[in-house]
């Protein structure tokens, strides 16, 4: 059986990640309240954003921001998005 937590983004109990994808507390505290859905879209956001902005992952400035994204989107919170980007038809 999968473990389970409390996503803080959908307020539900749902399949939990399977290992904190971070050392240290902060990895400890999305292992523990992040589900592993809300994890994925986080991670496929935080892509398009960087490819979308041209972010540099070597500038600790992108780094904030992307952490601060991060707490925003699991939040429920107004997040940032990328201008102008437009899904590929399916």
């Amino acid at each position: 059986m999968s473990r389970t937590v409390f996503c803080r983004k959908y307020k539900q109990e749902l399949e939990g990640l399977e290992r904190p994808p971070y050392p240290g507390p902060k990895g400890q505290l999305i292992f523990d309240t992040i589900s592993k859905q809300a994890w994925q879209e986080w991670t496929d956001h935080q892509t398009m954003l960087i490819n979308e902005k041209h972010l540099s992952l070597m500038d600790p400035k992108t780094r904030e921001f992307l952490s601060e994204e991060m707490e925003k989107f699991m939040d429920g919170e107004d997040f940032e998005k990328a201008e102008g980007y437009v899904p590929p038809s399916k």
